[in-house]
């Protein structure tokens, strides 16, 4: 019986390894057997389309090359609804006007529940950051409402400008540098100070630290460590000690605070004076700060990118600026005495004269630049999970517990819609008589809750920031607060 004696051999071969080879064959084994499973399973009457192949063949472009991923997904499948595997975990996906509108429409979609299991970006804490209370979930969107006020922003102003410029006078007179790169590190500095706390925002080796530990959640968010949390993976461990290290710097920011008895007007200040819990504070920091600097990062990189190329745009937008700075700055320097009227008063200065709401309510080009940028150049893709009960979307259902997710692109990039989609162009009209053509900043309930008008004015600040550099550069208007955007000589 050679078959007997080869099965002996491999079971003694096995026993006799060590745990590390054990435990690597159990979940390859594992793995396989999931694998098989799903690629005979039937398709029932009014389930989405599978996606043809092994499902374990669809992780890793899900993961790594998801734009391109999804839309293949519609051509391989035939329909604008599909689903396919991570493992045992059912993604469906949905495109298309009525699938839109019932997607965003629909009250049983949990959007934590999906953007933890499909993203894994955040650093999870349980109970910090994950696995929440209904009421620390409330009180965490209660208290994103309450920096964002009037008020509270506009305390922060001063220190964003100073901010702004302090990073931009590292940049130099001259030379070129990458904006994904550079831009960055300015908006990550700029959400450190709404988000947390002076301590941290006013000490750049925690600032540089910060971001380099959020680098690793974000660099080291792979398959493995997003469907298999609990294999101790390189990357997961890596994972686990940046999570750490932030979760330390964060309260010891608090520890610190609290024993020094000072009261400052800050994000944590805030957070302290409404007594919520500890994990509240920590989590709401943590979280939060993921969130912020890396959509509002990417889109003020982009912004850089698509005004370098359109000077058309550039001009309309300088005009737009000069024309507030006129307005609410030409007698900032009415206090000083002669000798000081002499040197010309700092950008950054008269920029913090001009009110909140005019920056909300006079400025249209700014706007349509900054919703043209998110439409053209925010490939996400909404996440959901299904909580029950089992949902109809265009005639397919959707079973409780499984993943729905829609692109963005599906209408930002909608000829239809858009004609000419790809081309950017501030100057299109909205369109209104079709309900979610643009969700650049959400829709639905969720638009309401986790990305509310109050969490749209904080990204809408933040790129605003970055974007007066950009309208700075084309007319030296702020010699003294920014040099070199792109290339000088």
């Amino acid at each position: 019986m050679p078959y007997s004696v080869g099965l002996h051999s491999a079971a003694a071969a096995f026993l006799s390894a060590g745990f590390a080879t054990q435990f690597t064959i159990a979940v390859l084994a594992f793995l396989f057997i999931v694998t098989l499973i799903s690629a005979f399973e039937k398709e029932g009457v009014d389930e989405p389309k599978h996606l043809p192949g092994f499902s374990f063949s669809h992780i890793l472009p899900f993961f790594t090359r998801r734009y391109d991923f999804l839309n293949w997904g519609i051509q391989a499948s035939g329909s604008n609804i599909y689903q396919f595997k991570l493992f045992r975990n059912t993604v469906i996906v949905v495109s298309g006007e009525r699938a839109r509108q019932a997607y965003f429409s629909a009250k049983n979609f949990d959007l934590t529940e999906g953007f933890k299991i499909l993203s894994g970006a955040i650093p999870m804490v349980r109970g910090v950051t994950s696995d929440l209370q209904t009421k620390r979930v409330v009180t965490i969107h209660k208290r994103l409402g309450n920096i964002q006020r009037n008020v509270p922003l506009s305390s922060l102003f001063p220190y964003l400008l100073e901010d702004t410029r302090k990073c931009m006078d590292s940049w130099g007179q001259s030379g070129k540098f990458d904006p994904f790169d550079k831009v960055y590190e300015l908006v990550f500095q700029l959400t450190i100070r709404c988000l947390s706390s002076t301590e941290i925002a006013d000490s750049p080796e925690l600032v540089a630290r910060l971001k380099v530990l959020y680098d690793k959640l974000d660099n080291g968010t792979t398959p493995a460590t997003v469907l298999l949390p609990w294999l101790p993976t390189p990357a997961m461990i890596k994972k686990l000690w940046a999570t750490k290290e932030i979760y330390d710097i964060v309260t010891k920011a608090i520890r610190d605070r609290e024993a020094s008895g000072i009261v400052r007007d800050d994000t944590l200040q805030m957070l302290l004076d409404s007594s919520d819990e500890k994990l509240v504070v920590v989590g709401f920091i943590m979280g939060l700060i993921t969130a912020g600097a890396r959509a509002t990062g990417s889109m003020a990189s982009w912004v850089f990118t698509f005004l370098g190329g359109h000077q058309d745009w550039r001009s309309k937008a300088t005009s737009e600026v000069e024309s507030l700075l006129a307005r609410y700055s030409n007698n900032a320097g009415d206090h000083l005495d002669s000798e000081a009227k002499k040197d010309p008063i700092p950008v950054s200065t008269r920029l913090g004269l001009i009110p909140l709401e005019a920056w909300e309510s006079e400025t249209p080009v700014l706007d349509a630049i900054i919703r043209e940028t998110t439409r053209l150049a925010q490939p996400h893709t909404a996440m959901r999970r299904n909580l029950g009960p089992d949902t109809y979307i265009d005639g397919r259902i959707i079973p409780s517990g499984a993943y729905v997710i829609y692109p963005f692109s599906d209408v930002h990039l909608d000829p239809e819609i858009y004609p000419d989609p790809w081309r950017f162009d501030p100057s299109r009209e909205q369109v209104k008589d079709i309900p979610f053509t643009y969700i650049g900043w959400g829709g639905g309930k969720w638009l309401l809750l986790a990305i509310s008008r109050e969490h749209v004015r904080s990204r809408y600040w933040q790129l605003i920031f970055v974007f007066l550099v950009c309208v700075a550069f084309s007319t030296r208007l702020a010699s003294t607060l920014v040099f070199g955007c792109f290339a000088t000589d």
